[in-house]
């Protein structure tokens, strides 16, 4: 399975201009640019699109582990906190910190941990993602 993503980038880094598409159609020629990148202006970025491509990867993946250990979530909500930083001069993706709260009826604390422990290792944009990923999971009542 390959799944694709393009981009265009017009100009230079600080005036230029960009645009993303996925081809699902979920985005459209998305507005990029460095200052909603490096800066805080309106509009995505490729660290905001991995925060929720990391997101959506472990909710899934955490709900499958949860099922193979005979337990289903009624709820799992993820956000995923990308932190692009400055190493050796150059800006790096550093780490990925998970928050994830889930409501997973006859789930006790330790093993909901171990199981969220074993999905944040498993999943496939963890395991693609070179950089530190950390992760907060709580059980909602």
């Amino acid at each position: 399975m390959i799944r694709k993503a393009s981009a265009v980038w017009q100009g230079d880094l600080k005036s230029g201009k960009g645009t993303m598409t996925a081809p699902s159609g979920v985005m459209t020629n998305a507005a990029y640019s460095f200052a909603t990148r490096f800066e805080e202006a309106p509009g995505t970025n490729p660290e905001e699109l991995i925060a929720a491509a990391h997101a959506g990867c472990f909710s899934m993946a955490l709900s499958a582990e949860l099922g193979k250990a005979g337990l289903t979530p009624e709820r799992v909500a993820t956000v995923a906190a990308v932190t692009l930083e400055t190493v050796d001069g150059k800006p790096t993706v550093t780490k990925s910190h998970l928050t994830v709260r889930a409501k997973v009826p006859g789930a006790d604390n330790a093993k909901f941990l171990e199981i969220a422990g074993g999905a944040k290792a498993g999943c496939p944009i963890s395991r693609l993602l070179k950089a530190e990923i950390t992760m907060d999971a709580a059980l909602e009542g």
